[in-house]
C-alpha cells in the first residue's frame, strides 16, 4: 500500500475540507445574481470574482452544479470554426482550457487528441478548404488531408464506409481535445466560492422584477432577491427566463441525443466527426467510446432519449468502424440544444437595463465554457461588450449583421 494512503489508515479524523463548502442562506440583496449554475454560469462568477473583486454574487440553479446541458455533452474542445468571429472566439476559450488544471489545482482530464471532420462529397471538401484558409488567417492549427494521410492517422476506420459514403478527405485540426465536463463545472464552482461567491442548488428562479426598465431583482421559490444585476446562463430554458421580461428572441430548443459504450482497451486517440453522416467519436480515458449526432428533428422541450437516435446513430457508426458491432451501449441522454438561425450565440447587454443574455449555445455550448465566463464577467463589470462578443448581440437579427456560423456548428458536436 502507498504510504500516502497508509498515513491516512492511522489517523483518528480526517480534517481535509470539503470540495465544496456548506451553502450559505440566501441574503436578501446581491450585486449580481447568475441564473443557472451550469459551466457558463460557474465561469462568470469565478472571473467576475478573481478579474473583477465583484464577490456579492449569487448564483441560481434550479437542480444540481453541471446537471444542465454541461453534464449532457460530448467533451470535445476545437477553434476549426467558418466565420472570423468565431474562430477568435473559440481559439481563445481553447487557449484557456489548457491552464484550467493548474488554474483549479484539478485535473479536468485535458486531452490534446487531434480532430478530423470527414468529407464524403465535392462540396464538403470545399467547405473544408474554406475553413482551412479561415483558421490559417487566424494562426489556427488546421489543415485538409487525403485519405491517406487520415488511414495513416486512423487505421481503424473504413474509408469506404461500407461502401456507401468514401471517405474523400477531411479537414484536421490538431488542437482538437477532449476534457472531463464534470471537472469543469466543479473547478469554477469551487474557485468561485472560495473568492466569496454563494452558489444556492435546488432554488428556481420564477420571475425577474424590474422598475423604470431595470433589473431590480429575482422572485425565486425561496422568496425574493434584490439584485442590481441578472444575466441569464440556462442554455436550453432560456425561452422561459427571456418571457419573464417579455424578450423576444430567434431561439429554438431542439433535443441533442449522445450515448457511451461499455469501456475498452484504449485505441482510439483522435477525435473523428462526419459532417455529413452526423456522427462524431471520441474515446474517454475509462475506454468509453462516447458517441453523438445532430439535434433531432423536431422543437421539444425534453431531455428523454430515444431508441430511435442509437439505431440512426449505430448504423452510421457500423459503416465508419465495423468492429463497433460488438459494442454494447451502456447509456444514452439528451440536452436542450438553443439554437439560433445563424448558429452562433448570443451574448452581452439586452434592451432591458441590468439584465444580460448569455444563450444561443446549441451543440457548441462547453467548449466556450471559459471564455463565455471570462467575456461576460466583462461586459457585466463594465456594462459593455467584451470585444470578442461584439458581433454575438441580439440586435444584430434586427441590424441584418447575422454571424453565419453553420458551415461549422451545425453537427452536434
Amino acid at each position: 500500500m502507498p504510504l500516502r494512503l497508509l498515513k491516512y489508515a492511522w489517523k483518528k479524523s480526517e480534517d481535509e475540507p470539503r470540495f465544496f463548502p456548506d451553502e450559505k442562506p440566501l441574503k436578501k440583496a446581491y450585486d449580481v445574481v447568475i441564473i443557472g449554475g451550469g459551466g457558463h454560469g460557474m465561469a462568470c462568477a469565478y472571473y467576475l470574482a478573481k478579474e473583477h473583486g465583484i464577490t456579492n454574487v449569487a448564483v441560481l440553479e434550479q437542480g444540481y452544479i453541471g446537471g444542465g446541458n454541461t453534464g449532457r455533452n460530448t467533451t470535445i474542445v476545437r477553434s476549426n470554426y467558418l466565420t472570423s468571429e468565431g474562430v477568435k472566439f473559440y481559439d481563445e476559450s481553447l487557449k484557456l482550457f489548457e491552464d484550467l488544471s493548474d488554474d483549479f489545482d484539478l485535473n479536468i482530464f485535458y486531452s490534446t487528441r487531434g480532430h478530423f471532420t470527414l468529407a464524403h462529397t465535392d462540396s464538403a471538401m470545399r467547405t473544408m478548404r474554406w475553413r482551412a484558409e479561415v483558421n490559417k488567417h487566424h494562426g489556427i492549427d488546421s489543415e485538409v488531408v487525403d485519405v491517406e494521410t487520415i488511414q495513416k492517422e486512423v487505421p481503424y476506420m473504413d474509408m469506404s464506409c461500407n461502401g456507401q459514403h468514401p471517405v474523400m478527405g477531411a479537414l484536421y485540426h490538431a488542437p482538437g481535445s477532449v476534457a472531463r465536463h464534470d471537472a469543469v463545472a466543479w473547478g469554477y464552482a469551487r474557485g468561485a466560492q472560495q473568492r466569496g461567491v454563494e452558489i444556492h442548488q435546488k432554488t428556481r428562479v420564477t420571475d425577474i422584477k424590474t422598475k423604470g426598465g431595470k433589473v431590480v431583482g429575482v422572485e425565486t421559490d425561496r422568496g425574493f432577491v434584490e439584485a442590481k444585476k441578472v444575466i441569464s446562463m440556462v442554455a436550453g430554458s432560456t425561452p422561459r427566463i427571456t418571457e419573464m421580461l417579455e424578450i423576444e428572441t430567434p431561439i429554438e430548443i431542439f433535443p441533442l441525443q449522445a450515448c457511451v459504450t461499455e469501456p475498452v482497451k484504449p485505441f482510439m486517440d483522435t477525435i473523428v466527426v462526419s459532417g455529413s453522416l452526423h456522427v462524431y467519436v471520441s474515446q474517454s480515458s475509462r475506454g468509453e467510446l462516447v458517441m453523438g449526432a445532430s439535434v433531432d428533428p423536431a422543437e421539444l422541450h425534453s431531455t428523454r432519449s430515444t431508441l430511435d437516435f442509437v439505431e440512426g446513430l449505430t448504423d452510421q457508426m457500423m459503416d465508419l468502424f465495423p468492429f463497433t458491432s460488438r459494442l454494447k451501449i451502456m447509456r444514452q441522454w439528451a440536452g436542450m440544444s438553443d439554437i439560433t438561425p445563424d448558429f452562433a450565440p448570443i451574448m452581452g447587454k439586452t434592451d432591458v437595463e441590468g439584465f444580460y443574455l448569455d444563450a444561443g449555445w446549441g451543440t457548441w455550448g462547453f467548449k466556450a465554457t471559459p471564455i463565455s465566463g471570462k467575456t461576460m464577467a466583462y461586459t457585466v463589470a463594465n456594462d459593455t461588450p467584451h470585444e470578442l462578443i461584439k458581433p454575438f448581440s441580439l440586435s444584430r437579427y434586427t441590424d441584418f449583421k447575422l454571424v453565419g456560423e453553420k458551415g461549422a456548428a451545425s453537427v452536434g458536436h
